[in-house]
This record gives structure tokens, sequence and C-alpha cells, in this order.
């Protein structure tokens, strides 16, 4: 029987693509009758609504003013309480109702709120757009989490010394542990604070799923209440992504328009278990699952890093689309951090930076190389490729890299390349030695193999030594896994052609006993 051709590795099915591929995109392509719609109405209604708008601000600014004078931020910080919580609670929340409501929002609230007492910290998701600050208002200004910059900014930082933010500061180091830490006191006081209100996804998307969840707000363990956002519009005047729209195109067009729907549904609180109060990870899947049911939409791992990507992606004249691979996921499966990643980004754009698109065919993963398309290299390339499109992205690059390449790095295989490569055992590569191995088992052709010798002789002495083999292995892992590949292939090929001469000889064997029982036969 002919044997099969195993791949060294099954595909992992956690590892296949995800439900959405690209989460922090929105295309709106505008019909030329909206176009003409948005421009007749806009002439009338945003003058008119920035005079109200300016308005409600000349207002709500000194009542800001008056509720936040001379109570801490920092420090010895306690509650609003007495005055200063109705004015907060009553005024400050009436005119931000206000505000959106000459903005041309219409609000339907679904489900009920509970209190601090009952569900200390609302997440909120989808987060899609600026405009989402409407549900501070409907949940009667919570607390939020702010970076400290936000403070001194003009007028707007006034409002937000309103909510009493947990505030973080990018200068300091132990800033992140200090946001749980608050987070966790007023989660535990009992209702004294107000709820705290975050946005779990951390990042911006088009609401088509719901992204990574990050733990802080699920840290301390105790009842969390979803509440999920829908804008129900014919046509979305409001996503905010990475890629689409300017924020101050959105304003104008939503201020163009007559009206602009929104639904907030406050969802039942969700009570962690005791394991998911030792693993807010779990706790915090448990509230996405809960509220990707509600808004029916899948979940994907990609998050806040895979944005950095795309951004590091467009820099290396990629597709900004390019850097994704689902962080979250990838990071973890791999054990890889994020400047692990990074780099590896920059190597694929060493190959793709002149392909369309940002995916690298087989030709251009043998320019790359340096050597010629043979079985061994077509092999590794469907290693790479695990959709079988016949091209390879970058999250397949990193996933192939690190599963395939890395691990065969290792110093016996090294070992036993270089050995290949090296005939006369004299502890060093010749250039013949290295050509006449590359062409026999690769084919490669002499300019080819020049420019790739003197690669890797990085002290120019017409020879290679084990550390200069080693040194290059480890930048280009692509090439150990080609070697072994190239072994895999040999041996089995020796193993059909050894099967396949037993299978010759067990046949000669039958015609032989086949003639000598008919001799037998007329003897008799």
């Amino acid at each position: 029987m002919t044997p099969r051709r195993v791949f060294a590795l099954p595909r992992q099915q956690s590892l296949f693509l995800p439900a959405v591929l690209n989460p922090f995109v929105q295309e709106v392509k505008l019909a030329k009758a909206d176009i003409i719609k948005c421009v007749f109405r806009g002439i009338f209604l945003v003058p008119i609504r920035a005079i109200f708008l300016t308005l409600v601000l000349m207002v709500t600014w000194p009542v800001a003013v008056i509720t936040t004078f001379m109570h801490p931020l920092k420090g010895a910080v306690t509650p609003m309480t007495g005055w200063r919580r109705f004015m907060c609670r009553r005024v400050m929340a009436f005119l931000g109702r206000s505000y959106y409501f000459f903005m041309g929002f219409r609000v339907v609230v679904k489900g009920q709120q509970m209190s601090s007492a009952e569900a200390p910290i609302l997440a909120v998701a989808p987060h899609s757009t600026f405009f989402d600050g409407i549900v501070c208002i409907v949940a009667g200004l919570p607390s939020t989490v702010s970076r400290t910059e936000n403070l001194a900014t003009p007028i707007f930082g006034r409002f937000v010394r309103c909510l009493q933010p947990v505030l973080v500061s990018r200068q300091d180091p132990d800033s992140r542990k200090n946001t749980i830490m608050e987070i966790d006191s007023r989660a535990k006081s009992g209702g004294r604070w107000p709820q705290i209100l975050v946005f779990p996804e951390g990042t911006c998307t088009n609401r088509s799923c719901l992204i990574t969840f990050k733990q802080g707000a699920f840290v301390p363990g105790v009842p969390v209440q979803p509440v999920v956002m829908r804008y129900p519009n014919r046509l979305d005047t409001v996503t905010w992504t990475w890629q689409g729209f300017s924020s101050r195109t959105l304003l104008l067009l939503t201020l163009s328009q007559l009206y602009t729907n929104v639904e907030i549904e406050f969802l039942p609180p969700v009570t962690p278990t005791e394991e998911e109060k030792k693993r807010p990870v779990l706790f915090a899947r448990t509230v996405r699952n809960v509220m990707a049911q509600a808004l029916g939409v899948p979940v994907t791992d990609h998050t806040y890093e895979d944005c950095r990507l795309m951004i590091s992606a467009g820099e290396l004249t990629l597709p900004m689309e390019a850097g994704l691979v689902e962080f979250t996921k990838i990071s973890q499966k791999l054990d890889l951090k994020w400047d692990n990643v990074k780099k590896e980004l920059e190597g694929f754009a060493a190959v793709a930076c002149s392909c369309k698109g940002g995916r690298i065919n087989i030709q251009e993963f043998a320019s790359f190389l340096k050597l010629p398309i043979s079985p061994a290299l077509q092999e590794l390339f469907a290693l790479f490729d695990r959709d079988g499109d016949g091209t390879i992205d970058f999250r397949e690059y990193v996933i192939g890299v690190t599963i395939l390449c890395r691990p065969a790095n290792t110093e016996e295989v090294l070992r036993t390349a270089f050995q290949l490569f090296d005939t006369d055992e004299d502890q060093r590569i010749t250039h013949e030695e290295f050509s006449s191995m590359l062409r026999s088992a690769l084919g490669v052709c002499d300019l080819n193999v020049s420019k790739l010798f003197k690669e890797i002789d990085t002290d120019s002495s017409e020879f290679i030594t084990f550390s200069e083999f080693q040194a290059f292995a480890l930048n280009h892992p692509e090439y150990a896994k080609l070697f072994t590949t190239y072994l895999e292939l040999q041996r089995y090929q020796a193993l059909q052609g050894v099967e396949s001469e037993l299978s010759s000889t067990n046949h000669v064997s039958s015609e032989d006993n086949q003639e000598e029982s008919i001799s037998d036969k007329k003897d008799d």
C-alpha cells in the first residue's frame, strides 16, 4: 500500500479565522439622494442646533463649576453628597439630556437599571462612537474611567469632574494597578459610591461583533449589569472606527438628520461564580456572551492591540487590515507579547511590501528566501497557507513562524543541517560545499547561492562557521523548517521506493510460484 504523506502538525480549529475579519472598519456609501438631503437639511438644521447646543453649554459649564468647587479629585476622595449630589444627578443629567435632544437624538430605554448596591458596575457594549456618552446621561451620570489629562481640557474637563471618575495616568507606572484597586474599592462600598460605567472593549468597533473585554471591571468579582446599545437608523452617521468617516464628518452628518434613533437596553445583572471571582477573564467572557446573545452578533478575540498593529501595518506601507491577527487569541495560544508580534509584522512587511493586498504568493515567498520553487518549498508554503487560498496573510505568517519554524530551530536540527553541508567534516562550510548541496537538494542557481552565502558569512571569511549558520537560522526560522521539510520528503520518497521494490519483489515471487505450479502439473 502506498504511504500517505502526513503534515507535521494538524490544523488547530481554535486558530481558524474569526466570524468578523475586521471590526474596525466602517464603509458607508452615501447615495446621491442622501447627499442632497443632508446638504439641504444641514443648511437649516446645523445652524439652529449649533445655537441651542451653545446655549446649553453656556448653562452647563457654570453649573459644573459650582458642583465641583472645592471638591477634591485626588487624595482622600469621598463620594458627592447633599446638594452636590443633587446638582450632579438631577441638574447636570437634565442638561445632558437637553444637549442630546437638541442634537436630534431619540432615545428608547429598555429594561430596568439596578441600584449601585445591586450591581456596582455597568458594562456597556458595543462601543462604536463618541456619541455613546449618551448612556452616561441615561444611567444618571455614574462614575467612569478617564485619563488624568482629560481634566485639564477646557469646558469638557469640568463635566468630567462631575462624574468623579477613576483616573488613569500614562506617566504613572503603577496606574493600572491603582485603577483596578480604586474600581475594587468603589464597587465594594455597599452603595456609597455611584455605579461605575465602563466600556470593556476599550476601543470603537463597527458593532458587527463584540471583541475581547478588558478584565479591569471584572476583577472585583461583584455583580455586573450588562448594557447594550443599538443605533437602528437607515443611514449610519454615528459609527466612528479606525477606518471610515472622520469625527467632524460624522458630527455634521448626524446634525443634518431629522433625528437619530438610539436604543439602550439594561439586561439583568450577571453574578460571578466562585471560579469566575478567581479568574476575571472567565467572568468577562460570560458577560460578553450574554450581551452578544442579546444583540445577535458573534464574538471575536480582537482587541485594542489589533488597532495598534493596524497603524503599524500602515506605517510599513501595508494595507491597515493586514495587521489584524485577533491579538488576544494569538498571544495566548502562541505565548506572544505585542512586541513579538510587531517584530513579526516587520518581517512580514519585508516580504509583502510589494504585494497587492498585503498577501504573499508562492513566487514571492520563494523570492524572499532566494530559493526556486521546489517540492520542499511548496510543502512549506502549504503549511503556512492555512485556508488554502494560495496566499499567506500576516495572521498565517505569525502562526506559521511560531508553530512550524521556531520549534524546528533546535540545536540538534541545526547541527544535522550543518553536517549535511559540511561534507569534509572540517567544521566549516565552503562556498563549493554550500552551492553543491543547495543545487542538488533545492535546485538553487549559482547567483542565488552566492547571495545567500554572503548573507550568512557575516565576517566575509569565505566560509561559514556553525555560529554564523546558527545566527542566520535564528533570524530566518523559515530555512530551518524548509530543511526539516526537505528531510521528511526525502524519507517519504525513500519509503515509497522501498515499498515499491517490495511490491515488485512480491509480484515476481508470485509469478515464479505460479510458473512452478504449472510446471508441476505438466510433470504430473
